[in-house]
């Protein structure tokens, strides 16, 4: 037997703050070697945090990365841990996303990233070079390139994030090298059902190469991205290790490292790809290390998950799948919510524009729950002191707002203790509404017009609270209404975050569900029973003023999803909705393709928004489109 034990250490980044993150993996590493670890990953860009985007370009910024990981490797010297660390490396004009190898001192070697993604949030293309198979050069004394490291052990390659996603990555010829352990450190954004797809993914790539891998994600919350932490340790496809999500800390777990070799002695496909990889003449260099390691005659064998090796454990009762996806998403939120507000330094409470509404309700859920994550281990009292004294609600009515809604608003802010202001806007309406006929020369105002009155008016007074009192004033409206333009510029579009802006509304009304399911608030159920709509007129409903959310959240996974055309989308709604005429079906997508097209001009001036799903309404972040544009297509 040849037992190492392998540790999982998600921490929390911030951009920029080299040397407190530096500080954070530090404590986790003093406590990680007393655990007698034999070899720990940090995330991809711990150090100087991720996605570092254009900021690489000040010199002294890459520098510092440097500076703190040669901080780290005096400060471990002692710990016979071998530690890997992201970070930020440059030499000359070319600036690489890699993973650092410490041990007992010193940098042993640099491993950039190969697969630079260029989709969805990223742009690393932009800012980083790739590494390439055999590349070798010298970053200020130490090695950067197509590396392996060997110690007492066993050898080991490391790898960053999007070099796993692809079959062809350099973990192929790495372990037809000789590597038996690959570390991949990783920054990997929330999005619904991705760690399914992650786990997969990696059970894949570990059982291809026949090697024992080891995944470990950032954690928190940066700018609008959400990443959910956890990781996995797989050996040979088997599944050793499921690390924790939505929490900094490390996870252990112990490896018989000869199992690795054993089975790749029993797989003759692998033995023979490994032979033509020997007559291709490609090289990876190899890094040896004498310095002693964790002794592994005092690990005790891995038992299997479950205690047994022939079944997989039983699933545990509980939520079902899709329960499951809805309290992580509403985790994710809650999480990119919080860490927005600590990490942003700019913010002393949060506020809200309360409407009774689903949406403007789940925000202040999602409000609720990142407090609740600013206080872990508080009693019930001193969460609900916590929740009075950080959030702001107001209600601003006028003569349109209805009983359901108000009553709605009143019960939950009730419920989870949350001070409610009343501040009818009805008389400022009718001031802005004559201004108006003035300024159109005694004409009267469009209906749109006297809607959006009202909406300008809360967002003003929003604003005018945030900057008084400090306030992160949260943007409540959602994905399917900001998509066809179903908002007001200067109005509800208006906030320093949006923390539902990427949810569709029959998701929203899914997460409210489930929260009532987990809490049983009456709030949410009173909210339930309206009719959704913006209030602003009559017997204003959305749904008849749109069409069906369930419709219209088919058209926008159809058309900005799955980039179908307004034609296809009609050919695959009967598909969906056989109860709906086809006509009716066809003029749904020809609508909601033109309106989406109208109404690009008004979300790009949205605020910041947190991503959680694969389609995204941000033209920085994920979905590119040209604001002026026409349908002719």
């Amino acid at each position: 037997m040849r037992l190492i034990k392998l540790a999982i250490a998600n921490v929390s980044p911030i951009v920029g703050a080299v040397t407190s993150n530096m500080d954070r993996m530090l404590e986790q590493a003093r406590l990680i070697a007393r655990a007698d670890v034999t070899l720990a990953g940090f995330p991809e860009q711990a150090t100087g945090g991720y996605p570092p985007e254009d900021l690489v370009q000040w010199r002294a910024f890459v520098a510092a990365q440097r500076a703190e990981i040669e901080r780290f490797a005096a400060e471990t010297a002692r710990a016979p841990t071998v530690f890997v660390i992201g970070t930020t490396v440059q030499i000359g004009g070319q600036l690489f996303n890699a993973a650092a190898v410490v041990h007992a001192g010193r940098v042993l070697g640099f491993v950039p990233k190969e697969k630079l993604p260029t989709y969805n949030v990223f742009y690393e293309a932009r800012i980083f070079s790739r590494g390439s198979p055999g590349v070798e050069l010298d970053a200020g004394g130490v090695p950067l390139g197509d590396l392996l490291f060997r110690f007492g052990f066993g050898t080991v390659a490391v790898e960053v994030c999007e070099d796993a996603w692809s079959p062809d990555g350099p973990m192929r010829r790495r372990c037809y090298a000789g590597a038996e352990l690959v570390v991949n450190v990783s920054s990997s954004p929330y999005r619904v059902g991705v760690v399914s797809t992650r786990r997969e993914m990696l059970a894949t790539r570990s059982a291809d190469n026949q090697a024992t891998l080891m995944y470990v994600n950032a954690v928190g919350g940066q700018d609008g991205l959400v990443y959910d932490g956890g990781g996995f340790v797989f050996q040979n496809g088997r599944l050793l290790l499921e690390a924790p999500r939505f929490r900094e800390g490390y996870s252990t777990c112990v490896v018989d490292l000869d199992r690795t070799i054993r089975s790749r002695v029993e797989n003759t496909t692998w033995r023979s790809e490994c032979e033509a990889f020997q007559r291709s003449g490609c090289r990876v260099r190899l890094i040896p290390d004498e310095e002693p390691t964790v002794a592994g005659s005092t690990f005790s064998y891995p038992a299997p998950i479950g205690g047994s090796f022939f079944l997989p454990p039983a699933e545990p009762p509980g939520a079902s799948p899709r329960d499951q996806v809805l309290d992580e998403l509403f985790d994710a939120l809650s999480l990119g919510l919080k860490d927005y507000f600590v990490k942003s330094r700019a913010f002393r409470l949060f506020g809200l524009a309360l409407s009774g509404g689903r949406d403007s309700m789940l925000s202040l859920l999602v409000t609720w729950r990142a407090v609740q994550l600013l206080h872990p281990g508080a009693s019930d009292e001193e969460l609900r002191e916590a929740v009075g004294a950080s959030i702001a609600a107001f209600y601003m009515p006028t003569r349109y707002s209805g009983e359901g809604t108000w009553s709605a608003a009143r019960t939950l802010c009730r419920e989870l203790g949350v001070p409610l202001t009343i501040l009818s806007i009805d008389e400022a309406f009718d001031r802005e509404a004559e201004a108006a006929r003035v300024m159109l020369g005694g004409a009267e105002p469009s209906r749109l017009t006297l809607q959006n009155i009202q909406a300008r008016l809360r967002g003003s007074r929003m604003w005018n609270w945030a900057n008084s009192a400090g306030g992160l004033f949260v943007q409540t409206g959602d994905m399917s209404e900001k998509a066809v333009g179903y908002t007001t510029l200067g109005g509800d579009l208006e906030g320093s975050l949006s923390v539902i802006a990427n949810v569709p509304k029959t998701v929203v009304i899914a997460l409210l569900e489930r929260v009532h399911a987990r809490f049983g608030f009456e709030g949410i159920r009173l909210t339930l029973q309206t009719a959704p709509g913006p209030e602003l007129d009559h017997a204003q409903e959305a749904e008849s003023e749109l069409m069906p959310f369930r419709i219209l959240d088919a058209c926008l996974h159809l058309y900005a999803g799955e980039k179908l055309s307004p034609a296809e989308v009609a050919q695959a709604l009967p598909s969906l909705f056989p109860e709906v005429a086809s006509g009716e079906l066809e003029r749904s997508a020809r609508r909601f393709a033109e309106m989406f097209s109208r109404s690009i001009f008004k979300w790009v001036q949205s605020p910041l928004a947190l991503h959680v799903g694969s389609l995204d309404l941000d033209r920085e972040r994920a979905l590119q489109l040209p604001v002026v544009q026409k349908n002719e297509w």
